[in-house]
């Protein structure tokens, strides 16, 4: 997925200095970067369930199984750029600031997506290099957005905004392959009657470079002047992670490995069920993007995060994705296969936004390597789950989702055998002032 994407947010928080009374964000600022993960998510999940056909199209005479294993590598390298791309635009953001490299990777995330319209371009192996080059880019938005929210953030809504910039990203990535059904709706405006599958990914590229460019203009009309790293903030060395960080980072990867393969398997689908047509899966999308919408507004509207212990919730989220993933192995219509793709949203869509929630919670000397290792380990769960899921979908088609239980299952035996490696939010750092604002 995604996102798609959550994994990469605050790779280089630690690149930014961080203030003792930070300034606060006004509204409109924080929606601008919200909405700017928001987008770059939404391109990522418009275009997935639109490869299949594409690809298809592109190579006569290949089997599903070869066009699963290349939507997966073509995930894989997506996720490659970003992991490569992340230290990179952090140290260039330490040079010129974070506002500037924001803007840029809108930029370039912006001209990726149009060069795939460029007929020399659009072949196989351009895609490929177009994806890596579309992910590097991202690796200048997400991240970076998440370090000007800490930088302008006062340390009782931290947590608070953390977990919901990584619901956005989520989101976004789900509502993406709405993108689609606006796509068809435009070609029947246009008179073009139904598309074919080259011709729909073609619209829903301009309209995921039209919504970048959008927000290009939002932030650069409303970004905050950005800070220069102080000398003096030397003499505040990061410290090191408590060891019960390195077990969120282990949650992080094997959910997000879990989620990249479950999203390739309901584009998947759509090969091995002829009964499922491209707008059955959108919708299917769309039904994710509902539920997590749903799971979100549980945690954030509710104080649920505060009263109830983290670790049943994470919990909870586990087995609801387990169940899921069970039901998608067995089912045999599609109304079942709509339960399945609902459990699995809900659990994956609740465990997300906790653990973002307590990684943000870290103290400020601890907060960049906390966050650091959090988008390092998801966005190699992501990588390594696209690339591992095109293949096991090729090989064992349906049966291949009751594979992807076994990281959930190891993670919720930690979690119940080995209650003291989970981190829990200090009682102050989600304090909130009498009249405070929530986020």
């Amino acid at each position: 997925m995604a996102s798609r994407f959550m994994n990469t947010m605050t790779a280089h928080t630690s690149s930014v200095t961080l203030p003792a009374e930070p300034a606060r964000l006004r509204p409109v600022q924080l929606a601008w970067l919200a909405g700017a993960i928001f987008v770059v998510s939404a391109g990522y999940g418009a275009l997935l369930p639109l490869l299949p056909a594409w690809l298809t199209s592109m190579m006569p005479g290949a089997t599903a199984s070869e066009v699963a294993r290349h939507i997966g590598f073509l995930s894989g390298v997506y996720s490659a750029g970003v992991l490569v791309g992340a230290p990179l635009w952090g140290v260039v953001a330490d040079r010129t600031g974070p506002g500037r490299v924001l803007i840029i990777g809108l930029v370039g995330y912006v001209a990726s997506l149009l060069l795939m319209l460029v007929p020399a371009l659009a072949g196989l192996w351009g895609i490929y290099a177009l994806r890596g080059t579309t992910g590097f880019f991202v690796a200048a938005v997400v991240p970076v957005v998440s370090a000007l929210v800490a930088d302008y953030t006062p340390d009782e809504q931290r947590a608070r905004r953390f977990a919901w910039l990584s619901a956005m990203s989520l989101l976004g990535f789900l509502f993406g392959p709405g993108l689609g059904a606006v796509a068809d709706w435009v070609g029947l405006w246009a008179g073009e009657g139904t598309a074919s599958s080259a011709r729909s990914a073609q619209l829903v590229i301009v309209l995921s470079a039209l919504l970048g460019a959008v927000m290009m203009l939002g932030l650069a009309a409303t970004l905050p002047a950005s800070r220069v790293p102080e000398a003096a903030a030397q003499n505040h060395p990061v410290t090191s992670t408590e060891g019960r960080t390195t077990a969120l980072w282990c949650l992080s990867g094997a959910v997000m490995f879990v989620l990249a393969g479950f999203e390739l398997g309901i584009v998947l689908q759509g090969q091995q069920h002829a009964s499922l047509s491209s707008r059955e899966i959108a919708l299917m999308f769309a039904e994710c993007s509902l539920v997590m919408l749903g799971v979100n507004a549980l945690l954030f509207f509710t104080s649920l995060l505060e009263k109830t212990s983290t670790r049943k919730l994470l919990g909870a989220g586990l087995i609801l994705a387990m169940v899921g993933l069970a039901v998608l192995v067995q089912h045999r219509s599609d109304a079942w296969m709509y339960l399945g793709v609902s459990l699995t949203s809900a659990g994956t869509g609740l465990v997300l936004p906790v653990i973002a929630y307590l990684a943000a919670g870290a103290t400020r000397q601890t907060l960049g390597v906390t966050m650091g290792g959090l988008a390092a380990a998801a966005g190699l769960g992501q990588t390594l789950g696209s690339s591992v899921g095109g293949w096991l979908f090729g090989a064992l088609a349906q049966r291949s989702f009751g594979w992807l239980t076994l990281p959930l299952v190891a993670m919720l035996i930690l979690l119940l055998a080995r209650p003291g490696w989970w981190p829990v939010i200090p009682a102050e750092s989600i304090r909130r002032p009498a009249g405070g604002s929530r986020f």
